[in-house]
């Protein structure tokens, strides 16, 4: 079948967003305005018999200029960043409707040159009602890589019907690359938003992430990442939108992409994304081809969050949480004070305070410092919810960033809030982080109980690694039921311990955050110690 072919040439709309005399500007060099510019639009299907395509309203754009470096089109006011010159868009408005097809050349020095046609396209994919529900829910559904689910991410044959018949990620095998932290949003009015890192304090004005994609795919978007094998690992990226409709090529439910938008991955391509299963609620199978045309990815997306939830408010709910969002002293109706010293039975060096140098919320962040206090010795902070706040089973995250020192003991940690009359380890404590003071770079999840049957105090946990744990923050996690206790980092778990009804971990514990000095766990202080803080964004709990 023949496709024909709208082309126009223009040199005509050259703009010059320079200001000032004409010399060449010397970071450019010699400014030069692309010319001969040449717009093709090749409507699929499109034949003598189907003049206007084949109704699925793809349209594939080519646009050619003498001395350009990139390209866009723009269509209906959605734009397509095109910088080889080739884009492909959906044109989904239903019958045979017009549409001007605009193409901009850009040269050196911000000149660029413009053009467009105007063309007719048919289209007569009407999508299903419960599949855009889907997609959209309320307004309000946020969708993920379901990372926790083996075959998450992989790839296979083109054309292939088995998900990741060549390769499929382990659970969370692909965590700290730049693509577990991404969500993305299908508006309702077509508008499709691609957050690239989730945990950012104010998703309003910090729109910076990574993003993880194919080597030499994602060099379209952006420099910088790290090359791992055929990949290019946390690319800074920042928050973008573009624009979704749904198309049915060869009756394929599609998801489609305008511009250089994509999924989870960057793989360049035509942006198209199959449904390959949706019979699984709050999830998708979806497979994409690759811009080399060499294989098809495959994702599974889930509106769920890990613990069970979802980001349309299912299974767990927010039943309380701190902010940190007011300046000063920490919410008196969350948080008291232990105060005092005597090593608090770890050989522990440090005088706790309830200080403003101590301890303190800024700028929505607590903060706990621990100082050197000339001869004296060190004083710090040591914050509980004791009678406040506490809770028996369900998610806790706790957002932190730790201190960096040789000595310094920083702690996150629950303890059961019968101590005071059973005693320690009776009570239980569950240690969700804890760090030792000459191993920065793992943290410790722990149990502590009193066995019965051995008569002795008893424990249990796990270390894992942690990268740049004192320049960035890191999720500390535990989620809690009568069945196990299990402690993760970024959402990987690295210990679980059954529960029983024998131990103390089956009533209501409350939560402690303390930087300590030396000691057991802290061992020997740098002897040019001066001070180290311990950030905490938020702490939530879900049940």
């Amino acid at each position: 079948m023949k496709n024909i072919k709208y082309t126009l040439i223009s040199c005509l709309s050259i703009l010059f967003v320079l200001v000032g005399c004409q010399e060449d500007d010397a970071e450019f060099g010699e400014i030069i305005s692309p010319s001969n510019l040449v717009i093709t639009a090749d409507i699929v299907g499109q034949d003598d018999a189907n003049p206007y395509g084949d109704g699925s309203g793809i349209v594939n754009l080519t646009a050619v200029a003498d001395d350009a470096l990139s390209y866009k089109f723009v269509v209906n006011e959605a734009q397509y960043n095109a910088p080889s010159g080739s884009s492909q868009v959906s044109l989904n408005q239903q019958g045979i409707h017009s549409y001007v097809i605009n193409a901009i050349a850009y040269g050196t020095g911000g000149v660029a040159t413009s053009t467009s046609i105007t063309i007719e396209v048919w289209a007569d994919y009407e999508p299903p009602q419960e599949l855009i529900d889907k997609l959209v829910g309320d307004g309000s559904n946020v969708w993920r890589v379901k990372s926790e689910a083996p075959g998450h991410f992989g790839l296979g044959p083109v054309g292939g019907t088995v998900p990741a018949e060549w390769y499929g990620a382990g659970a969370n095998e692909k965590v700290g690359v730049g693509m577990y932290d991404d969500r993305f949003i299908f508006g309702e009015d077509g508008t499709y938003t691609h957050i690239t890192n989730n945990t950012n304090d104010d998703p309003v004005t910090d729109t910076s992430g990574t993003i993880f994609g194919r080597g030499g795919q994602v060099e379209e978007l952006a420099s910088g990442g790290t090359p791992e094998g055929d990949d290019v690992q946390n690319v800074p990226y920042n928050d973008y939108t573009s624009n979704w409709v749904l198309i049915a090529p060869g009756d394929v439910e599609t998801i489609s992409l305008s511009g250089l938008g994509f999924i989870a991955y960057y793989t360049g391509g035509n942006h198209q994304y199959q449904i390959f299963d949706r019979s699984v609620p709050n999830e998708l199978i979806l497979k994409t081809t690759d811009g080399n045309g060499d294989f098809d990815w495959w994702f599974i997306l889930t509106t769920e969050e890990e613990g069970g939830g979802d980001n349309t408010g299912g299974d767990l709910d927010l039943v309380w949480s701190d902010e940190f969002d007011a300046d000063g002293a920490p919410d008196a109706s969350n948080w008291t004070y232990d105060l005092g010293d005597g090593g608090w039975g770890n050989q522990e060096l440090q005088t706790y305070t309830d200080n403003a140098e101590n301890v303190i919320v800024e700028d929505g962040i607590l903060k706990i410092t621990a100082k050197a206090n000339g001869s004296s010795g060190y004083t710090s902070a040591r914050i509980k919810s004791e009678g406040l706040q506490e809770f028996t089973y369900g998610k806790v995250e706790i957002r932190a960033k730790l201190p960096a020192a040789e000595g310094t003991w920083p702690a996150l940690w629950m303890l059961g809030a019968n101590y005071q009359d059973v005693g320690w380890p009776l009570s239980g404590e569950i240690d969700i982080m804890e760090q030792t003071g000459w191993d920065k770079n793992t943290t410790l999840g722990t149990f502590h109980w009193f066995d019965d049957g051995t008569q002795e105090n008893a424990s249990y946990g796990e270390t894992t690694a942690v990268e740049n744990a004192a320049t960035d923050f890191h999720l500390y996690t535990l989620e809690w039921d009568e069945a196990a206790l299990t402690i993760s980092l970024d959402d990987v778990p690295f210990v679980t311990l059954t529960n029983s009804p024998d131990f103390p971990f089956n009533e209501d514990f409350f939560f402690i955050m303390n930087i300590a000095m030396g000691g057991t766990l802290g061992g020997t202080i740098d002897p040019a110690f001066t001070e180290a803080v311990m950030e905490v964004d938020y702490i939530r709990v879900y049940q």
